[in-house]
């Protein structure tokens, strides 16, 4: 009996749609006699007035046929039922509506003496419920079938608001998910009931999770901070459950998403903090009608610089690159950009090196440069410890050229991107941007005396979703059933979103004087243990441990990399003062004499050009203040660079991969 009941729903739910057009219309051709009847038996107070129905009979037959073909004109059977809203009902409305005024019409032209009105009155309040009862039920019929054999996941929805009740009306039409609990931080929506579904407090969230068994959590917040939700995801550590989001409220609005189109909750949001709205004059002082350069335009920092810069309306926009894909794909980015959002601005795809100093100047030259924004770097700690030379040639000497080329132009200002690891570097990488900052530093004051360049520095932590980031790094061990790998248990960094580094770089630009260092603030730093950890959670999976060890994916600590710090620092020294924008410092940082610079600047290619790595790092050990070198030297990349592979003894693995590579 069971199963046969069961198929008996699966084949009602399955009809397609042209049967069940007809199911409906069938409904009505019974639902309105009936109506008409109850309309005769409420007026008269009897369930068969036998004298009026011997007499009206005929109407039993003309009020279905003319009901439907009138529900059939307003395209009440084009409805979808399980979509049905306030429209269908409306629709069932006027056609009721029209039909009990055409019936008055046809009781007063063909003069229907002693015919009661008050039953088309009666029939007309009976009509709306049977026919938009029907509907109603059919709905509901359909949902709990979905419910009942759809196997749909047991949800619950974060945010009892107007998103919250959009998306369960949206769940119920769909074969996934099915909302069994609002939670809602408002206590006076305690207990309430929206679209059938209780509303509880956030403590009552582990009971809800065990008794439901919850797998998967839905933030129904398209409005709120990163802070609110944050405490949001919050409520949910150490809990295995997923957490996906609705859009924001600015991609609803504007008709990129929609409410219902659920996406995983990425670290990113819950680590950005609160942005501070950017001051529009200094956004367009070096950018606005200005020929503006990007060199490393390619890169994380230098192609969010291009996509803010391009916004910004400059005359023109030039990309230096040095990889012909990485230009590329930027280049085609912001011409998309460009289409988009309505923009007119000539863009330029230069493929160069910032270590040629002809083609860097010829750049200058031609194009009248007026800003440059100096972001090509090598960045990554391990690969520069082991490619020191290409390191210093890069960053010290690629910076030299490019400031110098600047100043020989005549460009109104060079912005220095550079990083938190210049600070008391423990790694070539470090000391190489630091060893940057103090060639800027003496240009800037070799300019500021002849009223030249405007240059300055900004220094700022790690970015979020950066090429080398730990955050994508951890994102695909995740997804290949881990382990996750965390260098430390106690290891922790600054972060910071793209586009937020890229408003503040140019902002802090427009601020200079000249010769400035300017620290964005990171906010607090964070513990990657605890990211990792989190991250795992956001999956909807358990960290592997040895209290858990049934959990699904594994952290393991691989050991500092060669240069690696536990921690670091935006500041030099302590002195620093504050400037006309919340999230920018000024660091008051110390400076070599031209002299001295111009003699390690020799030194390093001298050591260069004898392979002597030792000796560069010594330099670089004497020109930086606070380097400190943490690992060992790799003579034996360089000492038998002109020989083959076959006459070097005992190479070990990793040591082949590193030779390769250079």
């Amino acid at each position: 009996m069971k199963t046969a009941l069961q198929n008996i729903h699966f084949c009602l739910a399955n009809l397609d749609r042209s049967h069940k057009r007809l199911v409906m219309l069938v409904a009505d051709l019974i639902a309105l006699p009936l109506a008409l009847l109850s309309g005769f038996a409420l007026r008269f107070a009897q369930w068969w007035p036998q004298p009026y129905l011997a007499n009206y009979w005929w109407l039993f037959v003309v009020t279905p046929l003319l009901g439907v073909f009138i529900f059939a004109r307003l395209g009440l059977y084009r409805a979808v039922v399980r979509f049905m809203g306030l429209q269908a009902l409306t629709s069932v409305f006027n056609g009721v509506c029209l039909l009990v005024l055409l019936m008055f019409a046809g009781v007063a032209l063909y003069g229907l003496e002693g015919f009661p009105r008050s039953v088309l009155i009666i029939f007309a309040l009976v009509a709306l419920i049977y026919v938009g009862g029907t509907r109603v039920l059919f709905r509901h019929y359909y949902h709990w079938l979905v419910k009942q054999y759809a196997k749909k996941q047991p949800v619950l929805v974060y945010g009892a608001g107007g998103a919250g009740a959009q998306l369960t009306a949206s769940l119920l039409a769909g074969k996934e998910f099915h909302n069994v609990a609002f939670i809602d931080d408002n206590v006076a929506l305690s207990g309430s009931v929206i679209q059938g579904v209780r509303v509880y407090s956030p403590q009552q969230i582990p009971a809800l999770i065990d008794r439901y068994q919850i797998k998967h959590v839905l933030l129904a917040m398209p409005n709120a901070t990163n802070s609110q939700r944050r405490q949001a995801v919050g409520r949910f550590a150490g809990m295995a459950v997923k957490v996906l989001t609705v859009p924001t409220i600015k991609d609803i609005v504007s008709g990129v998403a929609q409410v219902d189109q659920l996406r995983q909750v990425e670290v990113e949001e819950l680590l950005g903090r609160e942005p501070v709205p950017p001051q529009v004059d200094l956004l367009q002082a070096s950018i606005q009608d200005k020929v503006v350069l990007v060199t490393g335009a390619g890169g994380s920092i230098g192609s969010e610089l291009c996509r803010q810069i391009i916004r910004l309306q400059p005359a023109r926009l030039l990309l230096l690159e040095i990889s012909e894909y990485s230009l590329y794909a930027i280049e085609q980015e912001l011409l998309a950009l460009q289409k988009q959002e309505s923009l007119s601005v000539p863009v330029v795809a230069l493929l160069g090196s910032v270590k040629d100093a002809k083609r860097v100047e010829a750049i200058l030259s031609y194009y009248k440069v007026q800003t440059v924004y100096h972001a090509a770097a090598y960045k990554h700690v391990p690969i520069v410890e082991h490619n020191i030379f290409q390191g210093i040639e890069n960053n010290v000497f690629g910076t030299k050229v490019v400031a110098q080329a600047a100043l020989k132009a005549g460009v109104e200002r060079c912005v220095l991107v550079s990083t938190d690891k210049a600070v008391r570097p423990t790694n070539v990488m470090g000391a190489t941007k630091r060893f940057a900052e103090l060639i800027v530093q003496d240009l800037a004051t070799q300019a500021t005396l002849s009223k030249g360049t405007i240059f300055s520095m900004v220094r700022f932590g790690n970015v979020l979703g950066s090429s080398g980031s730990v955050v994508p790094l951890f994102k695909r061990q995740i997804a290949a059933g881990g382990p996750v790998t965390v260098t430390h248990p106690d290891i922790t960094r600054y972060f910071m979103t793209i586009p937020e580094a890229a408003l503040l770089v140019i902002q802090a630009g427009s601020m200079a004087k000249g010769g400035e260092v300017f620290v964005l603030d990171m906010g607090e730093s964070v513990r990657i243990l605890d990211l990792a950890t989190r991250m795992i959670e956001l999956s909807g999976l358990e960290v592997k441990t040895e209290s858990n060890p049934d959990g699904d994916i594994e952290i393991v600590f691989s050991g500092l990399r060669p240069g690696e710090k536990l921690y670091e620092e935006l500041l030099i020294g302590d002195n620093v003062i504050a400037t006309a924008h919340p999230k920018i410092m000024c660091a008051q940082e110390e400076k070599l004499p031209s002299a001295e610079l111009k003699s390690f600047l020799q030194q390093l290619q001298q050591a260069q050009q004898a392979m002597d790595q030792k000796h560069a790092r010594d330099v670089l050990e004497q020109a930086v203040s606070g380097f400190t070198p943490t690992s060992e030297l790799c003579d034996h990349l360089y000492s038998p660079f002109y020989q083959p592979l076959s006459v070097i003894p005992s190479v070990s693995a990793t040591v082949v991969h590193y030779y390769i590579v250079i």
